[in-house]
């Protein structure tokens, strides 16, 4: 029986929040990891966009946005209830992670594409997010209660690319409940498998 193929980069925290919901759901599938350089003919076949992740099933459907690549996997398998949390309070959450903060991410992250502002004042408008999460993780353990949600894993690994940016800056930071948060999803034997290395998918 074919496998769902999953076309993936690592790095990419798009695809690695999919390859954490798709590994927690214990779903196997082909993972094919592409050169942003040199992108496989089929994936620009099946999701012309060109950008991963993009899942497609054994019955040709093709999930192009990794949310619905969660929100699949987890529909098959949630063993640790990932969608059990409130879905508006979810929804609120990635909304902001993947438009402003997204957006002060990119601008903090490659201050040289963008001159407008000082880096400075990317990471200020970053922190406005990290301020909101602060305060959500002095209240429990994780974002939105005691137990982890989609929105913990949607949301981390772009908490991973903003800390790495200075990394002595954010270890100093007013951040210390964020710091322990980012740090355990970091040390997670799920974070280790979804991270191990595949060759690069040429076809």
């Amino acid at each position: 029986m074919a496998l769902p193929i999953l076309y993936s980069y690592r790095r990419c925290p798009y695809a690695m929040r999919a390859r954490m919901a798709i590994w927690a759901a214990n779903i196997q599938v082909e993972v094919r990891e592409i050169s942003l350089r040199e992108k496989p003919a089929h994936l620009l076949q099946i999701s012309p966009k060109g950008t991963v992740p993009v899942l497609q099933l054994p019955d040709g459907t093709v999930l192009e946005q990794s949310l619905d690549i969660m929100q699949w996997a987890l529909a098959q398998n949630d063993p640790q209830g990932w969608l059990n949390a409130d879905h508006d309070a979810v929804n609120a959450l990635i909304t902001i992670n993947d438009g402003e903060f997204k957006q002060a991410l990119d601008r903090y992250k490659y201050p040289d594409r963008y001159h407008e502002q000082a880096q400075l004042v990317y990471r200020e408008q970053g922190e406005q997010f990290l301020q909101r999460l602060e305060a959500a993780l002095e209240q429990h353990d994780y974002l939105l209660g005691d137990k982890p949600s989609m929105a913990d894993v949607a949301i981390f690994p772009f908490i991973r690319q903003f800390a790495a940016v200075d990394a002595d800056w954010f270890a100093s930071s007013a951040y210390p409940k964020l710091r322990v948060w980012l740090e355990g999803w970091l040390q997670s034997p799920l974070f280790e498998k979804v991270m191990q290395k595949f060759p690069t998918y040429t076809q």
